[in-house]
């Protein structure tokens, strides 16, 4: 990037209609109320922008959560203006957020993402190094943003362990079998199809070896081309998930493919992970 970003917190009512502005070219959909976002910011939430030249090109938004006598930071939100993506402003955002909830005395911050969304899976857990193992069907329900129109808005809810080894010094996970790969295949179309895995799925997990899951390389293509074909995915893996994570699983990483029209996420047994 040619000029400097800036990233910092945002507390005042005219950085929040910032934030409005911007949630509504990222999503095209009605903004957060600022009521809520300044009530946030004013109670133990944290809310950044990233700047080039004093104009707002990124947001994250994030307020307390609580759960089982634990408390954590829900990091809700983070969008990057259309004109400035794929240009790690994001990973920046989540740097400045682990690095500050630290010192507001977090160790946990929380968020969701589809997990059919392979950009957003290799930044949260491949170079974040959080990992998931909750699955919620249909999270937010019927979604009229370009991105999820039509389809169940199923998510991964990811944690991210932020004084753990598994962050801090980066520790892969130690895989010392080679993961069973679930098998896949293509349409004439040369779209991916996963086959179907149940039997697989048993076995795999009974031996608790480690699991490499295909997802489209490319989703939201994937959809425009064979919205049935999506579903399919959509429907197949969340049986996927949902049984791998119920037998002590976690997803760790997402390992991109070169070659293929799927990527793989990793996932171990979560005992295995260093948090």
């Amino acid at each position: 990037m040619s000029t400097a970003l800036e990233i910092r917190v945002l507390k005042s009512h005219s950085d929040l209609q910032m934030v409005q502005n911007l949630e509504k070219q990222v999503w095209e959909m009605d903004p957060l109320p600022l009521h809520q976002t300044i009530t946030a910011a004013q109670n133990g939430g944290l809310l950044l922008g990233a700047f080039i030249d004093n104009e707002m090109v990124g947001f994250s938004y994030s307020f307390p959560g609580f759960q089982h006598g634990k408390s954590y930071l829900c990091s809700h939100m983070l969008g990057i203006h259309p004109d400035h993506q794929e240009k790690g402003i994001g990973a920046k955002l989540k740097k400045a957020q682990k690095e500050i909830a630290r010192d507001m005395g977090y160790d946990l911050i929380v968020w969701t993402f589809d997990p059919l969304e392979t950009r957003n899976a290799y930044l949260n857990l491949s170079k974040l190094h959080a990992i998931c193992s909750t699955y919620i069907e249909n999270c937010y329900g019927e979604m009229e943003d370009n991105l999820n129109y039509g389809l169940p808005s199923d998510r991964f809810k990811v944690e991210w362990w932020i004084n753990s080894p598994h962050v801090i010094d980066h520790h892969g996970v130690n895989i010392e079998e080679e993961p069973f790969k679930l098998p896949w295949k293509t349409t004439i179309d040369q779209l991916p199809i996963l086959d179907d895995v149940e039997d697989e799925i048993e076995n795999i997990s009974d031996q608790q070896k480690p699991v490499l899951v295909p997802v489209p390389a490319n989703f939201q293509h994937l959809k425009r081309e064979n919205y049935s074909l999506a579903m399919e995915w959509r429907l197949k893996t969340r049986k996927v998930f949902q049984a791998l994570f119920q037998k002590g699983y976690a997803a760790v990483f997402l390992r991109k493919s070169d070659d293929e029209p799927v990527h793989y996420y990793l996932l171990t047994q979560r005992k295995h992970v260093n948090i």
